[in-house]
């Protein structure tokens, strides 16, 4: 934790308190804290509280230090934001987006990892309310401390208490090693499908919306690392601070991944290519004449197998849509194509296809298999890198 910069919001409510506590045990062991309070959290706990301890000025407005754009400023200094005690308020902006305060800019202008640890009254925190935000945050892959069962400050017991503080710390110290994790790490990742053109209106292709792709370059780019994401036609968009190449057909991202991969240290093959294309592509839209149209296919260049031959020292990474025998043909599939691992899911009636959740297992070697389970695309990512991390240091 030792010169880490932490951003930690500060939210109106009892338990604020506990957040000098925290605050100066952060800064006890090395990290650089920078604190943004809301106004209500300054009706429990004064600004001069947390300027004294971190020795730093406090933030409380949008319109301070406003040559700096001080929401935007502090996230993109920050290697972890920390909102500790999270209201229900809050959390509720936080899960639809409204941006009100400084505090709520700032996490909506956050890319890097967003941790709330929410205190409240039982039956605040049991509101279905409540539960669906909680729930929206945790497919964003925000990381929630969950609050302990203990006697309330409305002199109740139940759940809602603040989460230990050392149990705060252990999850602000995994979050940020993830943060340096692959810092170093040149990451080549495909994403989405590609179109192959029967017509200028008509073509080949697949349901892959390139989010799976996306969100594991996302992660990547969380732990430290500098991605380049080949990503063919979707309307979902990558982060901004990944180098983000846009192509459409298997031809141009062959030519777009293959350079790059030789700068690689770890590519990714997420993106779902087609094996075919039409041999020749109509200049003009072809018209409906009542005969049948008769479209000759041809093999594309395989992008993962000229990659596997081609690896130059990078771990390779492919992913296997199957509908049929997953995990046998995904293993098949990682020794011909000379991988260092695969992930496997399952596409059968469209799953794994569009937004929403996901399942994966990875393959690795003669018979090991990490299964990832069930989630959300972006907590998938996470387990995604864990186990990836976790299988190169063995390499």
């Amino acid at each position: 934790m030792k010169e880490s910069r932490i951003l930690l919001g500060v939210c109106g409510g009892i338990a604020a308190y506990k957040a000098a506590a925290l605050t100066s045990t952060l800064v006890q062991r090395g990290a650089v804290v920078e604190v943004v309070m809301t106004d209500d959290a300054q009706r429990f706990v004064g600004p001069l509280t947390f300027a004294a301890l971190t020795q730093r000025p406090v933030y409380t407005s949008l319109w301070e230090a406003q040559e700096k754009i001080p929401h935007i400023a502090l996230v993109r200094s920050a290697d972890a934001f920390a909102i500790v005690p999270a209201t229900a308020n809050v959390i509720a902006k936080l899960a639809h987006g409204i941006a009100d305060d400084l505090l709520t800019n700032a996490a909506l202008a956050a890319t890097i990892p967003l941790v709330v640890a929410p205190a409240m009254n039982a039956a605040m925190y049991e509101h279905p309310a409540t539960v669906e935000n909680l729930r929206l945050l945790r497919e964003r892959g925000v990381t929630l401390v969950e609050p302990e069962s203990g006697f309330l400050a409305e002199r109740e017991r139940g759940i809602g208490r603040l989460a230990d503080e050392g149990k705060i710390l252990a999850v602000l110290e995994t979050v940020l090693a993830r943060t340096r994790e692959l810092e170093g790490e040149r990451i080549v990742i495909t994403a989405g499908p590609t179109r192959e053109p029967i017509d200028p209106v008509r073509f080949v292709s697949n349901g892959s919306t390139g989010t799976t792709g996306i969100e594991i370059a996302r992660e990547a780019l969380a732990r430290g690392a500098e991605v380049d994401l080949v990503l063919g036609p979707t309307s979902a968009e990558a982060p901004g601070k990944i180098r983000t190449h846009r192509v459409t057909t298997a031809q141009e991202m062959y030519d777009a991944t293959l350079p790059l991969a030789q700068r690689a240290s770890i590519v990714v093959a997420a993106a779902a290519v087609s094996d075919w294309r039409p041999s020749r592509a109509h200049a003009q839209k072809v018209k409906k004449t009542g005969a049948e149209l008769n479209v000759e296919m041809v093999r594309n260049p395989d992008i993962l197998a000229a990659l596997g031959e081609h690896k130059n020292g990078a771990y390779l990474v492919g992913f296997a849509a199957e509908t049929e025998e997953h995990e046998a043909n995904g293993r098949e599939k990682l020794r011909r194509k000379h991988l260092d691992a695969i992930a496997v899911n399952d596409v059968a009636e469209g799953r794994g296809f569009g937004g929403g959740e996901n399942e994966l297992v990875i393959l690795h070697g003669e018979d090991g298999r990490i299964a990832l389970g069930r989630g959300p695309k972006r907590e998938l990512a996470a387990r995604f890198w864990d186990a990836i991390a976790a299988l190169r240091a063995k390499t």
